[in-house]
Protein backbone atom coordinates (compact mmCIF):
# COMPACT_ATOMS: atom_id res chain seq x y z
CA UNK A 1 0.00 0.00 0.00
CA UNK A 2 0.52 3.49 -0.65
CA UNK A 3 2.59 5.70 2.18
CA UNK A 4 1.98 8.80 0.00
CA UNK A 5 -0.53 10.39 -2.42
CA UNK A 6 -0.19 13.31 -4.76
CA UNK A 7 -1.90 16.59 -3.63
CA UNK A 8 -2.37 19.53 -5.48
CA UNK A 9 -3.53 23.05 -4.45
CA UNK A 10 -4.66 25.11 -7.65
CA UNK A 11 -6.20 28.54 -7.86
CA UNK A 12 -7.47 30.64 -10.96
CA UNK A 13 -4.41 32.59 -10.47
CA UNK A 14 -1.35 29.93 -9.88
CA UNK A 15 -0.42 26.29 -9.08
CA UNK A 16 0.15 26.58 -5.01
CA UNK A 17 1.84 23.39 -4.76
CA UNK A 18 2.14 19.86 -6.24
CA UNK A 19 4.11 17.19 -3.72
CA UNK A 20 3.78 14.04 -2.36
CA UNK A 21 1.85 13.90 0.89
CA UNK A 22 1.17 12.12 3.76
CA UNK A 23 -2.37 13.40 4.87
CA UNK A 24 -4.41 16.38 4.23
CA UNK A 25 -7.58 17.68 6.09
CA UNK A 26 -9.53 19.91 4.03
CA UNK A 27 -12.47 22.27 4.96
CA UNK A 28 -15.69 20.79 3.01
CA UNK A 29 -19.01 22.69 2.50
CA UNK A 30 -20.55 20.67 6.14
CA UNK A 31 -17.53 20.47 8.04
CA UNK A 32 -13.58 18.65 7.39
CA UNK A 33 -12.60 15.79 5.38
CA UNK A 34 -9.58 14.05 5.98
CA UNK A 35 -7.31 11.94 3.26
CA UNK A 36 -4.57 9.72 3.47
CA UNK A 37 -3.37 7.29 0.47
CA UNK A 38 -5.60 5.07 -0.91
CA UNK A 39 -8.40 6.89 -0.38
CA UNK A 40 -11.91 6.13 -2.27
CA UNK A 41 -12.84 7.83 -4.70
CA UNK A 42 -14.08 11.46 -3.50
CA UNK A 43 -15.54 14.64 -5.58
CA UNK A 44 -17.00 17.70 -3.10
CA UNK A 45 -17.46 21.12 -2.46
CA UNK A 46 -14.94 23.04 -1.04
CA UNK A 47 -15.70 25.41 2.10
CA UNK A 48 -13.90 27.98 3.91
CA UNK A 49 -11.28 27.22 6.33
CA UNK A 50 -8.02 25.87 7.03
CA UNK A 51 -6.30 23.36 4.85
CA UNK A 52 -3.85 21.33 6.29
CA UNK A 53 -1.27 18.94 4.39
CA UNK A 54 1.49 16.67 6.20
CA UNK A 55 4.13 15.79 4.17
CA UNK A 56 6.65 12.92 4.38
CA UNK A 57 10.36 12.93 5.71
CA UNK A 58 12.72 13.05 3.03
CA UNK A 59 16.79 12.81 3.35
CA UNK A 60 16.55 12.52 7.18
CA UNK A 61 14.41 15.83 7.48
CA UNK A 62 11.35 15.59 9.24
CA UNK A 63 8.25 16.21 6.58
CA UNK A 64 6.55 18.91 8.44
CA UNK A 65 3.37 20.34 7.59
CA UNK A 66 1.70 23.71 5.57
CA UNK A 67 -1.84 25.60 6.49
CA UNK A 68 -3.44 27.45 4.05
CA UNK A 69 -6.94 29.63 3.88
CA UNK A 70 -8.88 28.35 1.30
CA UNK A 71 -12.66 28.82 -0.05
CA UNK A 72 -14.54 28.54 -2.94
CA UNK A 73 -14.21 25.92 -5.16
CA UNK A 74 -13.66 22.10 -5.00
CA UNK A 75 -11.84 18.93 -4.11
CA UNK A 76 -11.47 15.70 -5.93
CA UNK A 77 -9.57 12.51 -4.91
CA UNK A 78 -8.94 9.82 -7.51
CA UNK A 79 -6.18 7.49 -8.03
CA UNK A 80 -4.21 8.48 -4.84
CA UNK A 81 -4.57 12.08 -6.08
CA UNK A 82 -5.78 14.98 -4.07
CA UNK A 83 -6.79 18.02 -5.98
CA UNK A 84 -8.30 20.84 -4.75
CA UNK A 85 -9.38 23.90 -7.06
CA UNK A 86 -9.67 27.17 -4.53
CA UNK A 87 -11.17 29.89 -5.47
CA UNK A 88 -9.15 31.63 -3.08
CA UNK A 89 -5.90 30.25 -1.40
CA UNK A 90 -4.18 32.03 1.18
CA UNK A 91 -0.82 30.50 2.95
CA UNK A 92 -1.20 30.57 6.90
CA UNK A 93 2.41 32.46 7.02
CA UNK A 94 0.76 35.31 5.08
CA UNK A 95 -2.46 35.61 6.61
CA UNK A 96 -2.13 38.43 10.19
CA UNK A 97 -5.15 38.36 12.25
CA UNK A 98 -5.28 42.40 11.82
CA UNK A 99 -6.12 42.17 7.88
CA UNK A 100 -8.55 39.20 8.44
CA UNK A 101 -10.10 41.18 11.31
CA UNK A 102 -10.17 44.47 8.82
CA UNK A 103 -11.92 42.06 6.34
CA UNK A 104 -14.48 40.66 8.93
CA UNK A 105 -14.93 44.73 9.60
CA UNK A 106 -15.68 45.28 6.17
CA UNK A 107 -18.04 42.36 5.61
CA UNK A 108 -20.26 43.06 8.77
CA UNK A 109 -20.17 46.73 7.52
CA UNK A 110 -22.32 45.83 4.53
CA UNK A 111 -26.08 46.24 5.29
CA UNK A 112 -28.54 43.61 4.14
CA UNK A 113 -31.72 45.06 4.54
CA UNK A 114 -33.00 46.04 1.10
CA UNK A 115 -30.77 43.66 -0.82
CA UNK A 116 -32.26 41.39 -3.26
CA UNK A 117 -32.34 37.37 -2.29
CA UNK A 118 -29.14 36.85 -4.32
CA UNK A 119 -27.05 40.09 -2.96
CA UNK A 120 -28.09 39.10 0.62
CA UNK A 121 -26.52 35.53 -0.08
CA UNK A 122 -23.32 36.95 -1.90
CA UNK A 123 -22.81 39.55 1.91
CA UNK A 124 -23.65 36.44 3.95
CA UNK A 125 -21.09 34.92 1.84
CA UNK A 126 -18.26 37.22 2.27
CA UNK A 127 -19.13 37.49 5.56
CA UNK A 128 -18.71 33.77 6.63
CA UNK A 129 -15.52 33.76 4.37
CA UNK A 130 -14.00 36.66 6.51
CA UNK A 131 -14.81 34.57 9.85
CA UNK A 132 -13.18 31.76 8.54
CA UNK A 133 -10.05 33.44 7.28
CA UNK A 134 -9.73 35.68 11.26
CA UNK A 135 -10.34 32.13 12.96
CA UNK A 136 -7.35 30.29 10.26
CA UNK A 137 -5.19 33.77 10.97
CA UNK A 138 -6.02 33.03 14.98
CA UNK A 139 -5.44 29.50 14.75
CA UNK A 140 -2.19 29.89 12.39
CA UNK A 141 -0.85 33.02 15.41
CA UNK A 142 -1.56 30.48 18.50
CA UNK A 143 0.62 27.24 16.69
CA UNK A 144 3.57 30.28 16.45
CA UNK A 145 3.14 31.86 13.50
CA UNK A 146 2.97 35.44 12.88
Amino acid sequence: MATTFRCKLITPEAQVFDDASTSAVVPIWDGQMGFLPGRAAFVGELGNGELRVDFPDRGGARGGSRHFFVSGGFVQMLRNELTILAAHAVAAEQLTEADAQNEVNAARGKPTTGLSPSETQRVNAARQRADAKLAAARKFRSLGGI
